[in-house]
């Protein structure tokens, strides 16, 4: 029987390429994000190849996070694999001259909003008997950097949630892999600089940085691992890249 996935964030990037991947090998896919357009025009790419259908919510939001994951009907709560994907970085610069509302987007979406949806998931996969939770965090989680303490510190805190969630379920046989990818080029730096275009290209001018379907094929090795495999941490950098902010340009 085909396992099913449900993955946040999934209109772009990481989580777009993730869903992509998965549907190349017979994962059928809840897809959410805040963007109906998008799910729908993703949900249309994959149907010919597995079962999908969509969730429209902003994961900051924890009552449209519940309303939406309990509207589920029975075929679809039988939930496999979650991908905790969304998230997002706004601003760069010193905490004295932070814009606190950037504070709260970032801790809300990459960390409340991570909550929100386990807390949602967890207890069917416990009913189950059987899970696999992939978290995406960052290298920003792992090594900080100036001008970005909020970022990294919410990313860090992913960090501690995957390890947390381990010591917890592991015992319950669901899986807890963290996924922290290096340089990727996706929409991320545009929207952290605010659709700054020529600011966010800069980001990845002089190397060859990541694609999302790298990241993507990573999550699909560890989700496909046999039973006795757990892949606990993966850090994924570009080939050019050494540190989070150490970045080998031509």
């Amino acid at each position: 029987m085909a396992r099913i996935a449900l993955i946040t964030g999934a209109t772009s990037g990481i989580g777009k390429a993730t869903a992509e991947a998965f549907a190349q090998v017979d994962i059928n896919l809840i897809l959410c994000g805040r963007r109906q357009d998008r799910l729908d025009e993703l949900a249309r790419q994959l149907s010919g190849k597995v079962r999908t259908t969509t969730l429209l919510f902003d994961v900051r939001d924890k009552g449209a996070v519940q309303a939406m994951i309990g509207s589920l009907s029975d075929e679809w709560k039988n939930i496999d694999i979650l991908v905790n994907n969304a998230g997002n970085a706004h601003g760069m610069g010193p905490l004295d001259e932070g814009d606190t509302d950037d504070w709260d987007a970032m801790i809300d979406g990459n960390v409340k909003g991570l909550l929100y949806v386990s807390k949602a998931i967890i207890p069917l996969m416990l009913e189950q008997g059987s899970g696999h939770i992939v978290n995406i965090s960052s290298i920003a989680g792992k090594q900080t950097y100036a001008n970005g303490a909020v970022y990294c510190a919410s990313k860090a805190a992913v960090e501690v949630l995957s390890e947390g969630m381990r010591l917890e379920l592991t015992q319950h046989g669901i899986k807890i892999t963290n996924v922290a990818p290096g340089a990727v080029e996706t929409e991320f730096s545009l929207v952290r600089f605010k659709g700054d275009e020529s600011r966010a290209e800069k980001v990845y001018e002089g190397f060859d940085p990541l694609q999302a379907s790298d990241i993507a094929d990573a999550i699909v090795y560890a989700v496909n691992a046999p039973g006795r495999v757990t892949i606990a941490d993966i850090t994924i950098l570009a080939g050019a890249q050494s540190a989070a902010t150490v970045i080998h340009r031509k």
